[in-house]
């Protein structure tokens, strides 16, 4: 059996991981990479980026539909467009095998030495790797958990057959006539509303009383009228109980104690996601658990001397963005320098239609209780209306400490205002007040002319409101 010894193992070659793993050989370290399937994990192979790309089609079919159905903005067709499924996959994959090399290439560039195969730990610095054509103990000075999460299995409705995960459900042979997505948090919706657009009848059950519950009810409001408009059914207050015995419908239990049958080719199970924390030898490791997840402190050292954890493995927010700066900060950490990790906000996007962006501090009760909101329509945007983006409603909201204008929060709902998050998370983490972004000259015609409207209107004087 061969045996390797390195400065720096990385387990787990996701957005995390290979960030690290990359950074660590910028740095000049002896570095192996781990990863039992492809480079990229589950946001590159089977998560954001595969599911942009079924979005980024769903919505180039509804627009053709649309035009089909009858002229609009002067241009007409003869006919409905047809959907090859098989093909829409094919592209998909196309865009993730692309990404996939690429990542490889980056890697080689910095001298990292990928292993492929599952890793499994007998102590804190040395694991075994098997795989098909892998038998490898590692030992390392430095361990670096990247290991990532896995979608959540509810017991009574086991995947497998007609029950669905994320990673299924972006790679059917063909489009289900019918879907029923348990859970009405961002990937369920997501998933939904691109499998609508491309033809699937589709239903969201959620348990609590309003889809996407992270969000407050103005940020909802637009995406709720779209699944009414696009005849989405929602069952809210209801919970998935099982499979029918017909094996052909999913059985819910509304608020009221009613049960219903859903019939269904596919159900999507979406209630979350935990941290992969089975089965690769960490209860050898003597890492502190907290919640489920692996525990760490500012600079995402474990309880273990030189052993680090990043990303979905230590809690939430479970956002790729948020595993790719650990990465890169823990590997500086190794290398000397002082780093933690410590942002003044993390944004979330949640790319449903219309898409909604949340960048929010750790704002106090008392900050926000006497804050200064400010809500500013993209009705009121020329670039928002010259795209047709308004059906629905949308906004930017700018939420600012009254005693010195510091800016909170700011959320925003409408067309491509996932593009206006960085942005927003830049006047935040640069400790913007309402004045800085006020006397910000925003092009025009642009989407981002509603984030200056806002701070506008904040100190009482927007100019189109």
């Amino acid at each position: 059996m061969e045996t390797i010894k390195t400065k720096v193992i990385v387990v787990g070659g996701g957005p995390g991981g290979y960030v690290a793993a990359i950074r660590c050989g910028q740095l000049g370290f002896d570095t192996v990479l781990v990863e039992k399937e492809r480079l990229g994990g589950t946001c590159l192979i089977r998560g954001c980026i595969p599911s942009k790309a079924l979005i980024h089609a769903a919505g180039q079919f509804e627009a053709i539909a649309r035009v089909a159905e009858g002229g609009r903005l002067g241009i007409s067709l003869a006919s409905p467009p047809q959907l090859d499924f098989a093909g829409t996959v094919r592209w998909k994959e196309g865009i993730v095998n692309q990404l996939n090399n690429g990542i490889a290439g980056l890697l080689k560039r910095a001298k990292v030495k990928v292993v492929q195969g599952w890793a499994t730990f007998s102590d804190a610095k040395t694991c075994r790797v098997t795989g098909a054509d892998t038998d490898v103990v590692i030992t390392a000075e430095h361990v670096i958990l990247a290991n990532g999460s896995v979608p959540v299995e509810l017991p009574f409705l086991p995947f497998g057959g007609s029950v669905i995960s994320s990673t299924e459900a972006l790679s059917l042979p063909e489009l289900p006539k019918s879907l029923v997505v348990v859970g009405g948090g961002y990937i369920g919706l997501e998933l939904g509303i691109a499998f609508r657009k491309l033809g699937s009848q589709v239903a969201v059950v959620e348990a609590q009383q309003q889809i996407l519950p992270l969000y407050d009810e103005q940020l909802v409001e637009p995406v709720r009228r779209w699944l009414k408009r696009k005849n989405v059914i929602t069952h809210l207050g209801a919970k998935a109980v099982g499979i029918d015995e017909a094996g052909t419908g999913l059985v819910i239990e509304t608020d009221s104690r009613e049960r219903l049958t859903l019939q269904a080719d596919k159900i999507l199970v979406a209630t979350g996601r935990r941290p992969a924390v089975d089965g690769w030898g960490l209860e050898h490791m003597a890492v502190a658990i907290d919640g489920g997840f692996v525990r760490v402190d500012e600079r995402c050292a474990t309880s273990m001397k030189n052993v680090w954890a990043i990303g979905d493995l230590v809690g939430e927010p479970m956002l790729a963005h948020k595993a790719s700066m650990q990465g890169e900060m823990v590997a500086e950490i190794i290398a000397g320098h002082r780093r933690r990790f410590d942002p003044v906000a993390i944004p979330a996007v949640c790319f449903t239609e219309p898409e909604i962006v949340s960048v929010e501090t750790g704002a106090t009760t008392a900050d926000l209780q006497d804050a200064i909101v400010s809500t500013f329509p993209f009705q009121a945007n020329g670039r928002a209306l010259s795209m047709n983006g308004v059906e629905d409603g949308g906004f930017v909201r700018v939420v600012a400490r009254k005693s010195d204008h510091r800016i909170l929060r700011i959320h925003a709902v409408g067309p491509h205002v996932s593009e206006l998050v960085g942005e927003f998370t830049q006047a935040i983490e640069m400790g913007a007040v309402l004045q800085d972004i006020a006397c910000t000259i925003h092009a025009h015609p642009t989407l981002g002319e509603a984030f200056h409207e806002a701070a506008l209107k904040g100190l009482g004087h927007a100019i189109h409101a």
